[in-house]
């Protein structure tokens, strides 16, 4: 298959964008949604594998270019696997992360969780990637990162639920640590190594 030298990253969320661009290889020509006045598509999907293809092939066909898009999201155990899916939904119409990270404390609530040294809310963050080419043709690959949610937002860095997770083995939130250590060691940076070779 030929090498990928130009690709639309399918999302309109700012922080998602950055991110994929910076996965992506430096000579690759990127392109947007908001480059061609292209809306999102509706997520019907039932996983973040669905939900990502639905994005990848509607953006495919909408431009005749090859696609990359990320359905990603916070897994919190406590709360039988929420925001999973609807983790964006969470943050409203508007996509006010501070919603949606007020919405999981009010939920840790509801099920009478006290923060104490004992116990710990674990978490992941999934993030699933699918390359889509115009003529049908489509690859996904999901990567995971375990952590635990922070007691309280920290960080000013990242974006999404980004302040209140911190992955295994660190002690500082994603929000806190830096941008490119980040890059490094998170979820979407895994599933993009598992498709990397469609690049080199």
């Amino acid at each position: 298959m030929k090498k990928i030298d130009k690709i639309m990253i399918g999302t309109h969320n700012g922080g998602k964008f950055k991110e994929i661009y910076d996965l992506l290889p430096r000579n690759v020509i990127k392109v947007s949604p908001q480059d061609l006045n292209l809306s999102s598509p509706e997520e019907k999907g039932e996983t973040f594998k669905e939900n990502s293809k639905i994005k990848a092939k509607y953006f495919s066909e909408k431009s005749n270019l090859v696609v990359i898009s990320d359905d990603s999201g916070l897994v919190i155990h406590l709360l039988s696997g929420a925001p999973g899916i609807l983790s964006s939904r969470w943050a409203g119409p508007k996509n006010d992360f501070n919603i949606a990270i007020k919405k999981v404390y009010e939920e840790l609530k509801k099920i009478k969780f006290h923060w104490n040294k004992d116990e710990k809310v674990y978490a992941e963050f999934v993030s699933c990637l699918t390359l889509y080419w115009p003529d049908g043709k489509y690859v996904s690959d999901t990567g995971t990162v375990k952590g635990q949610i922070s007691e309280i937002k920290k960080g000013k860095y990242g974006f999404g639920y980004d302040p209140i997770f911190i992955p295994q083995g660190y002690k500082k939130t994603f929000g806190e640590l830096d941008p490119q250590k980040k890059l490094e060691i998170d979820h979407r940076s895994k599933a993009f190594i598992k498709i990397s070779n469609f690049f080199i």
